[in-house]
């Protein structure tokens, strides 16, 4: 069987979005079904053992499509926008403008969080689901590796951005490198504990959560925490 022959990822668009033409619905779903098939196989055999050709077959595409919606299988099993870094570094150049530099990263990791979330969701079943098995996807070496040179350039990016927002050079002035690195590994201990919890919190509203805490010198007795453990209790509570 196929990934092609599991559920349907297309539909209607919600209410108050604009239509999406049929051929963008159909790339749309190309694009992740070619997600899916990548996670699952590489979960099961490891990213070295698998092949563009097998990622193809799954989704009943040919690996000239594959290589019309992503560059490598790398690429594939992360998703999100190529253009991602570029994204970032120029939204947290410009955006916000009057605020600091600190709340302007705050709702651009917090929006781009919830856009990964989205895409997940997109793929069918439980986001938090797909989240895992990208965990256990991880424990290949060469994926770990993917993995971190992929997070080295987001945090790059991030410093970047800061860096122009503030007018700093980052040969004479940490802050801009030093934000970049907590904020990258905030969001990674955030989307963790998302995925742990099986998405109680809205991962842009935990990421949020989260820079607020980080801007109080993140205190023991935060709403980060607070909060987050009456939803975990409650999760589990829900279903037992």
């Amino acid at each position: 069987m196929t990934v092609a022959s599991t559920t349907p990822l297309t539909g209607p668009p919600a209410l108050g979005e604009a239509p999406v033409s049929l051929r963008e619905r159909k790339k749309l779903a190309t694009r992740r079904l070619l997600r899916r098939a990548t996670l699952d196989l590489v979960a099961e055999h490891g990213l070295s053992n698998v092949t563009v050709e097998d990622i193809a077959a799954a989704a009943d595409v040919s690996p000239r499509t594959f290589f019309n919606y992503f560059p490598s299988k790398e690429a594939a099993l992360f998703g999100g926008d190529p253009d991602r870094a570029a994204e970032l570094r120029q939204r947290i150049a410009n955006g916000a403008p009057g605020k600091s530099a600190l709340d302007a990263l705050r709702a651009v990791l917090a929006q781009d969080s919830e856009t990964m979330a989205d895409e997940l969701r997109s793929l069918g079943g439980d986001p938090a689901d797909w989240l895992r098995r990208m965990k256990v996807a991880r424990t290949d070496p060469h994926v770990r590796a993917a993995h971190a040179a992929q997070m080295a350039m987001i945090e790059r990016a991030i410093a970047e951005g800061l860096a122009t927002r503030l007018g700093a050079d980052q040969e004479t002035d940490p802050y801009p490198g030093l934000v970049a690195a907590a904020a990258v590994s905030m969001v990674r201990a955030c989307v963790s504990f998302w995925a742990g919890t099986g998405g109680a919190t809205a991962l842009g509203q935990l990421i949020d959560d989260a820079f607020a805490a980080l801007a109080a010198g993140f205190p023991e007795n935060s709403d980060l925490r607070r909060e987050r453990s009456a939803n975990v209790t409650q999760g589990r509570k829900d279903t037992n």
